[in-house]
Order: C-alpha cells, then structure tokens, then sequence
C-alpha cells in the first residue's frame, strides 16, 4: 500500500474480544498514524482460532472499517500472534573466530545460525531468534561484535516458537479475509514496541498485556528480551465470574465490568450503587458496588500472583528496576495498577502508545498497544528475515526458519 510516496504499513491485532487494524506510515520522527478500525471478535477463544467464517468476518470488518476512516486500501498485513502455545527458552552458541582475528559477518551470522538450531517437536517452529547479547573473550555485554578482535565468539539468545497448527489456522483467516502476510508476530513484543520506554528496557521492566482472553508477559534488561511467558487467563474469566456470581448474561457482565467494575475493593466508597440490568423483563435493580469488586479482586489477583510466580521463576525479580507495565484492554480496570503494586511488591503503570505522531487520539488506549505496536514494528528494520518461496507464505512459513535477528540496543 502506498500514499504519494510512503509506504503504509497496517497491523492486525486479532484478540479474543476485538480485532483492531491501525493504519500507520514511516515518517522521520518515527510513525504517523493514519487511522483505526476495529470491531468484536467472532470466532477466537484464548488466542486461538476456534471458528474460521466468524474470526475471517471480523477481520474483514475491521479492516474495511480502518479503509473507511484513511480511504486507504490494505493489502499485506502485519499480523500479532499470541496463545498459550507460544513458548519460548533462552539458547546459547560459542564458535571460534576464524582465524583468530577480527568478527567478521560471516562470524557473526555463523553463530547466531548455531545459537538457533535447537531441536524442537513436529509441531513447532521458530518464531523469533531475539538477540540478547554478545560475548567477545572475556567481555560480556556487546551488542554489536563485528568489528573486534578476539579468539572465541558467544551468542546468547531468545528463541520464541509457536504451534504449527494454530498458526496456520491464523494465516488461513487472514488470508480467506483477502490480505498476504508481511509477517507473523508476537503480540506482546509489538506492544512493548508501542509502550515501553527504551530507558525501562535498559533497566529492567516486565510487561502484561493484559487481554480478554490471555494475560501475556514480556521481560526486559539490559535493553534485551529475557523472558516470555503466556497465561491462559483474561478478562474474559473475570467477566464469566460477574456473570455467575451476578446470575447475568455474558454481554450484560462485560458491560457492567467496563462501567463499574473496580479491582481493589478498598477504592470503593461504602454506599456506592450500580444497576444491575434486569434479566428476562425484569426492572434493573441497584448492587453495592463493593460487592461488584468482591467477585473481581480475587480473579485478579489470582492472575497477579500467577505472573509473580512466573517472575521468580524466571529469576528475573531483582532486574526489574522499572517494575511492571500494564496494557491491553483490560487495562483500563479501575484499581488493577493498585493491586498490580501490592501483588509484585513493585511499582505499577498502565500504558498506552508513545512516541507515534498523526491520529494519536483515535489510538490513544493499552487496548491499541499491540496493533500500534505492529505498524511500528514494520516500520523499523528489526530483522533480517527470510521470506517464502514464491510468496507461498500459509505453506513456506512452516517449513522454513524465519529468521528475526532483533537487538532492542
């Protein structure tokens, strides 16, 4: 897609409650946004395809929303990826410098090659290869080894993969919704590209894309991806409990947590009243509000502690000197930061978008990181990537090595 000169570059964010496109373009400040649509998902449960017609409808309901808004006509997409299927290890590789002189390229791409040939199951396949740091000797912490002088070469490494089969159910929606793929993506690390600061990344910073139907984790230092981690909990589980402890429909729920809802019940004054709808031709009755964030604190924090407990397993706790930063839709909770502090024993943001210029305000929401995140993504020149034969991505993409050699320096 073009505009005059400038190439436009749309991510697709295909979550378990919305599907949001965002229209951006390249520009030397950085990216311009130029529109948003968006529209419910039909057809997606936790990140995953469940429903092929319904997810297809919904992407191209969104789509040709963010067409309406631009006038712009959206052919290749980048498209975010997520589920309880990602998984993802840290990987190393040591090589001897040839010759015993300066890292060449050669040298460089070699044992980055060797850092990402690892044996995996049938069912998976490399999704990113995510450079964390380089080791020249004895000196740790080089970003960039070409160029020096030693005997041995180290690569350390974040390697993501994801499941053959649901990706392929993705690509089948998007591709039956009439768009080509620019690239697969993982959902969390474009919303850190949206969100984070690259101070916070230095520092250390642990990113929850808090979503409706998987709560997704991303842990930087040192400027480099350290760990990776998705729950198969969300929004949605918060939601299903209004409804049950409530005795409302899920529609009914969902609204009810956007208007009302509050996750510390302690923020909540003693005498504040919602309506509750009324069901089945009943009149709406009045509900303390109090007793609302009784059923919503203790999924919350349940999904809090999780994530700590995943913090500590990664041995990341004590690099986190920016401490935790909340996006996605669910976000936007009342009193979720709050809890978010007392659950991490940490400090607690909510984020959105930074750093883009154009239609801030149209995107202006966590609920919007990770669609922002996929423009700015393919804005930049992150990676070096190995593309599909013949433009056959649904079948190439699953028998070739894509190739992502990002730095975050």
């Amino acid at each position: 897609m073009e505009t005059g000169h400038d190439q436009v570059i749309a991510g697709l964010d295909i979550g378990s409650s919305n599907v949001t496109t965002v229209l951006g373009r390249k520009i030397p400040e950085g990216v311009e946004i130029l529109g948003k649509g968006e529209c419910p998902t039909e057809g997606m449960r936790k990140g995953a395809v469940v429903n092929v017609d319904a997810t297809v409808k919904s992407i191209r309901s969104s789509v040709s929303e963010a067409e309406r808004v631009t006038g712009l006509k959206v052919e290749s997409v980048f498209v975010g990826i997520s589920g309880p299927l990602i998984k993802s290890f840290n990987s190393h590789a040591a090589i001897s410098v040839k010759n015993e002189k300066e890292v060449t390229q050669a040298d460089f791409t070699r044992v980055l090659e060797i850092a990402k040939t690892v044996e995996l199951p049938n069912d998976r396949e490399i999704l990113h290869v995510l450079t964390q740091e380089f080791i020249v000797d004895d000196i740790a912490g080089i970003k960039d080894p070409r160029g020096m002088t030693g005997i041995r070469l180290d690569a350390r490494v974040h390697v993501v993969t994801n499941d053959i089969h649901g990706a392929r159910n993705l690509i089948r929606c998007v591709e039956k919704a009439d768009l080509n793929i620019e690239s697969l993506v993982l959902s969390p690390l474009a919303s850190a590209d949206a969100v984070l600061t690259a101070e916070e990344r230095e520092v250390g910073v642990a990113l929850v894309d808090f979503g409706g139907g998987t709560v997704e984790m991303v842990i930087f230092y040192d400027g480099a991806l350290r760990h990776s981690f998705v729950l198969p909990l969300g929004g949605g589980n918060i939601t299903s409990d209004i409804a049950i402890g409530l005795k409302l429909p899920n529609a009914d729920a969902e609204l009810l947590k956007i208007s009302s809802g509050c996750a510390m019940i302690q923020k909540v004054r003693r005498d504040d009243l919602v309506e509750l709808p009324g069901v089945g031709g009943r009149q709406p009755r009045p509900l303390r509000r109090q007793h609302l964030s009784e059923i919503i604190e203790p999924r919350a924090e349940e999904i809090f502690a999780l994530l700590q407990k995943e913090i500590l397993r990664s041995g990341c706790d004590e690099s986190l000197g920016a401490g935790v930063v909340l996006t996605g839709g669910c976000a936007l909770l009342e009193g979720l930061a709050d809890l978010g502090e007392r659950v991490f024993r940490m400090p607690v943001r909510r984020g959105g978008p930074i750093g883009i210029s154009g239609c801030v305000e149209t995107v202006n929401s966590p609920a919007c990181s990770a669609a922002v995140g996929l423009v700015i993504y393919g804005s930049q020149s992150y990676e070096t990537i190995v593309g599909p034969d013949d433009g056959q991505l649904s079948e190439g993409i699953f028998n070739r090595v894509k190739k992502y050699l990002s730095d975050f320096f």
